[in-house]
């Protein structure tokens, strides 16, 4: 980045010159650019180099890691790697074999571009050594499924010993895939949710990229305009998508690809000048028809649409080549070109993902995976019998617990009993803003929500699942952001989650007080006002502010304040301007004061939430939970709201679950 910074300068300084004193001036502003645009290109050369490195590692750990897991799976018990006969397969060990087989060939090709010969020489001894170890271990150990396949592990001529942070970082990836299926059931809701924490390298290294794509594309596009255009360019980019769909497709579509993408037609065309418009539209719409038919079902209709709106581009741009505007058709085609070629990376992201989880799971769910990452954990951290020394955090969090937990796990006990009167006969809302004015019962009925829960179990009592599961409680209904330099070492692996549901959290008392305040102001100033208008007008808000929160976490008090006066517009008639005004300033007003930790409307809202979370973590996700948790929010008027509290509180307990499971002796260590 220096180097950059100083070739920019320099630039700057150069052309300022030549602006001021036109072709005639002194060689030095010259100079100065000619050596920081060495410096700079010497710079990025020995980036990109660090980074083919980087990439051909992990080229290589993945072939190794498919030669692992297959071997495991299709139980390979011959020192050449071999089965003893094709009769001791399945069907399905038969397919894993040959897909692991045809993987290993693309990463291989893919290694041979990156490095050359001695790129594929490192591979194929990496996989050596890897199928060694396997029965190595096997013959010392009886069986290779009593010890996790040691993906972290396998050595490239490339990783020096000295290089200690990317082994680590290395290790980090194989320990996030592994952890990624033991909470298989939360996939999805974690990975819907970003901190939004990115570095500043990360961020320069995309804008890096976007930078060269785009110099990439833009000299695509120069070449294919003037009077000698060169059309090579664009029929090597057609080339590789017909390449990239016969790798995606099954054997029976390859033909009919060949067939739809002829580049000895295409060329012709292209030579000739004619820019035949159709030829060009009908080969970019078959590409599209072929990437949606290979992508995800649930990802066809967003697909669907933006390839119409693509094609139609074409179509409008097909008419302007008619009219003697050829080059805007042949612009039109490089960015649809970019476009799926884009596409088609995700889609070998997703083919590779499944594929992966197809080998791999069925191994990594069983007690392999625990016992992987329990090895990766001692090797970071040491053993159990020296967690008070390597585990200062944990040590410290579980320290601060053993009362609080205690404590939780009374209200819990005690709340339990309370749980039927109160779901069915279900106090107002507790005063706080407005003497006088209660929650209406209208639009929320006693009946739970159809939360679509995944029945994560309930605390039974048992201590060490006590403490874990009020531990995580304390850490996610913080009002602090959580961060790496003070989570317990245990949880460092699910930051990222717990981070997700701390949002998820603080987002639920957000809705919640603006839900109470909307009522309360509403109530003072319609003291006539049915409960069926105060409801309609609450659950218009609860929809407005899902959709905010949802498409922008970090929302700020004057997106909401918006959507509360939107809503209230329903209730006491048409209001003049000059009342909708004095309506937005009363709501902003009570908002900002509610929301801060010392307010009484504050400390409410935030422990009913609490309740609530806390009787589905230590409830479990089924109906005792969803009652415990509907009791609690009903009490502040946010029934609505038990879905989310569910959905959030069941990865709370999944992660409390996985982390007994593989930190369980350090936790008993330290208690």
């Amino acid at each position: 980045m220096e180097s950059a910074a100083v070739f920019i300068k320099e630039l700057e300084l150069l052309t300022k010159t030549m602006i001021q004193q036109g072709r005639f001036f002194s060689a030095q502003p010259l100079a100065g650019f000619d050596k920081a645009w060495c410096a700079y290109l010497y710079r990025f050369v020995a980036w990109k180099v660090k980074d083919a490195k980087v990439l051909e590692e992990d080229l290589v750990r993945a072939a190794c890691k498919l030669e692992l897991s297959m071997m495991q799976t299709c139980k390979l018990t011959t020192a050449d790697g071999q089965p003893p006969s094709d009769l001791n397969l399945t069907h399905d060990m038969k397919a894993i074999r040959q897909q692991v087989a045809d993987d290993q060939k693309l990463l291989r090709e893919k290694v041979q571009q990156l490095s050359g010969d001695a790129g594929v020489e490192r591979m194929d001894s990496a996989i050596s050594d890897a199928r060694s170890h396997f029965f190595q271990a096997k013959k010392k150990n009886g069986s290779p499924a009593a010890t996790p396949p040691p993906v972290a592990n396998v050595s490239t001529p490339l990783m020096s010993t000295d290089s200690s942070s990317a082994a680590q970082q290395q290790t980090t990836e194989n320990e996030q895939m592994v952890n990624e299926m033991l909470h298989m059931d939360d996939t999805a809701f974690g990975a819907s949710k970003s901190d939004g924490a990115g570095t500043a390298e990360k961020d320069f290294k995309k804008k890096v990229t976007e930078a060269m794509e785009n110099a990439f594309w833009d000299m695509v596009t120069d070449s294919t305009e003037g009077d000698k255009p060169d059309y090579s360019q664009l029929v090597s980019l057609i080339k590789e998508v017909k390449d990239s769909l016969q790798e995606l497709a099954p054997k029976q579509w390859k033909e009919e690809i060949a067939d739809k993408i002829d580049l000895e037609i295409l060329s012709q065309v292209l030579g000739s000048g004619s820019q035949d418009a159709q030829y060009l539209g009908q080969i970019l719409q078959y590409s599209l028809d072929m990437v949606r038919k290979r992508s995800a079902a649930a990802k066809e209709d967003e697909m669907k649409k933006s390839h119409e709106k693509l094609l139609n581009e074409l179509a409008a741009s097909s008419q302007g080549s008619d009219n003697g505007g050829s080059s805007a058709f042949v612009i039109a085609v490089i960015k649809g070109l970019r476009f799926i070629l884009e596409e088609i990376k995700e889609l070998r992201a997703e083919v590779s993902k499944a594929r992966i989880q197809i080998a791999m799971q069925p191994i990594v769910k069983g007690t392999t995976g625990v016992e992987y990452l329990q090895k990766a954990f001692t090797d970071r951290y040491g053993p159990p019998a020296k967690a008070s020394e390597s585990l200062p955090l944990t040590l410290q969090w579980i320290s601060t617990l053993k009362s609080v937990a205690e404590q939780e796990w009374s209200e819990h006990v005690a709340s339990l009993s309370t749980v039927p009167s109160a779901v069915q006969a279900a106090p107002a809302i507790v005063h706080v803003l407005r003497a006088g004015h209660g929650a209406s019962s209208a639009g929320q009925p006693s009946s739970l929500p159809a939360a679509a829960a995944s029945g994560q179990p309930e605390c039974k009592g048992e201590r060490l699942d006590k403490l874990v599961r009020v531990g995580l409680l304390q850490l996610v209904s913080s009002m602090e952001g959580l961060q790496m330099q003070s989570t317990p070492e245990c949880f460092h692996i699910n930051l990222m989650r717990l981070r997700a549901v701390q949002s998820h959290f603080q987002q639920v008392i957000v809705i919640a007080t603006s839900m109470l305040i909307l009522r309360q102001v509403l109530m003072a100033e319609s003291p006539k006002a049915t409960p069926a208008e105060l409801e309609n007008a609450t659950s218009e808000l609860f929809k407005n502010l899902m959709k905010i929160l949802d498409g922008s976490p970090d929302a700020g008090t004057e997106e909401i304040v918006e959507a509360m006066v939107a809503a209230s517009a329903s209730v006491g008639g048409s209001p003049s301007v000059e009342k909708v005004q004095a309506r937005r300033q009363m709501i902003g007003r009570v908002l900002l004061k509610s929301l801060q930790p010392g307010d009484a409307v504050f400390k409410m809202v935030s422990r009913a939430v609490h309740c609530a979370f806390r009787g589905v973590v230590l409830g479990g996700s089924s109906t005792k939970g969803q009652k415990l948790a509907d009791a609690a929010l009903r009490r502040v008027g946010a029934v609505k709201l038990v879905d989310r509290e569910v959905e959030a509180a069941e990865v709370v307990i999944k992660v409390a679950t996985v982390s007994e499971k593989v930190h369980g002796p350090w936790y008993t260590a330290l208690m």
